[in-house]
C-alpha cells in the first residue's frame, strides 16, 4: 500500500476565538505534508475578506492553499476580479463551485462556465463530486455525465461529498471509469468529533448513514468510547480506500485537528520534517 496524498479543508473563521482555533489546528495539521489545504468561501463582502484573511495566514506557514470560489449571486465580473485577489496572495488552484442561492443576472449560469473561465485564467481547477446523489440531482448517470463535463472543461481534480463506507466511494469511482470521467476523484473523508452534528450533515447532503454505524455510535456512546468508535471506523474506512489503490485522501476538518491528526497517524502517515514559510 503505497503512501497517499492528503488535504484538508478549512473554513473561516468569524472570531477571534475561532481564529485562534484554526491556527492551533493548521500547526497541528500541516505538519503531516498536505499536498493542499483548501479554504471556503462565503459570497461578499465580510465572508470573502475573511477567506482572503485566513488565506495569508495559512499562506504564511507554508501551505499551498486551494481556494474555494462559488457564482451564485455575483457577476462575471466580480467572480473573476476576486479570482485574481486570490492569485495575488499566492492561490494557484481553486475550488470551484456553483454555491447556494440564485445566479446573479449577468453572472455564470453554471458551474461549468465558472471551471473553464477559470482554467483560461491560468488556474489549476478543482470541482466537487458527489458518490451518492444529492438534493439537485436528475440520477446517477446525470451526474456523471455532468462531472465529465467538468473534467472536459479543464477540472484536473474532484474531491467527493463525505459518505460513511467504502464501498459507496468505490462503486462511484468504478462507475466514473465506465463512464469515461477523465481525471482522479479523491474521496471526502469526515472525521467524526459530534456524531449528532455529523449525522444533521448527513441528512441535509443526502449522505446515506448506515444503521450499524448509527448503533455503534450510539453504544460508544453510552460507554464513553464515542472518540475511541469515530478514530476506529474512520481509520478502517481509509485503510480499504487505500488497499483499493486510492491515492488521495481529503479531510474535512471542521477545524478541528485531533480526529485528522490520529487518523492520518494511525495509517502511517509520518510527519514532515519542517514547512518552508512562504515569502
Amino acid at each position: 500500500m503505497s503512501q497517499p496524498q492528503i488535504s484538508f479543508e478549512f473554513f473561516p473563521p468569524q472570531t477571534v476565538a475561532a481564529g485562534f482555533k484554526l491556527w492551533e489546528t493548521a500547526q497541528s495539521l500541516l505538519p503531516l505534508g498536505p499536498r493542499h489545504v483548501s479554504v471556503t468561501y462565503g459570497a461578499g463582502g465580510k465572508a470573502a475578506t475573511c477567506s482572503q484573511d485566513t488565506i495569508v495566514a495559512l499562506r504564511n506557514q507554508g501551505a499551498q492553499v486551494a481556494a474555494h470560489l462559488t457564482c451564485a449571486g455575483a457577476t462575471r465580473e466580480d467572480v473573476l476580479a476576486q479570482a485574481e485577489r486570490f492569485r495575488a496572495l499566492g492561490v494557484t488552484e481553486i475550488v470551484a463551485l456553483r454555491g447556494d442561492g440564485e445566479l446573479a443576472p449577468g453572472g455564470f449560469t453554471s458551474s461549468l462556465e465558472l471551471v473553464s473561465a477559470l482554467r483560461d485564467a491560468g488556474f489549476g481547477v478543482h470541482v466537487g463530486a458527489y458518490a451518492e446523489p444529492h438534493a439537485a440531482s436528475q440520477g446517477p448517470a446525470a451526474d456523471l455525465e455532468w462531472l465529465r463535463a467538468k473534467f472536459q472543461a479543464g477540472a484536473s481534480l474532484a474531491l467527493s461529498q463525505f459518505f460513511f463506507e467504502a464501498d459507496t466511494f468505490l462503486r462511484f469511482r468504478d462507475a466514473c471509469a465506465d463512464a469515461g470521467v477523465p481525471g482522479p476523484v479523491a474521496p471526502g473523508i469526515l472525521p467524526v468529533h459530534d456524531w449528532p452534528q455529523v449525522q444533521r450533515f448527513a441528512a441535509r447532503c443526502g449522505v446515506t448513514v448506515p444503521a450499524h454505524l448509527a448503533q455503534g455510535f450510539e453504544t460508544a456512546a453510552r460507554h464513553g468510547r464515542a472518540d475511541l468508535f469515530a478514530l476506529t471506523h474512520a481509520t478502517d474506512l481509509c485503510t480499504t480506500l487505500l488497499e483499493e489503490g486510492v491515492e488521495h485522501l481529503h479531510f474535512y476538518t471542521l477545524n478541528r485537528a485531533p480526529r485528522s491528526r490520529d487518523i492520518c497517524r494511525a495509517l502511517g502517515l509520518p510527519a514532515a520534517e519542517g514547512l518552508q514559510k512562504v515569502a
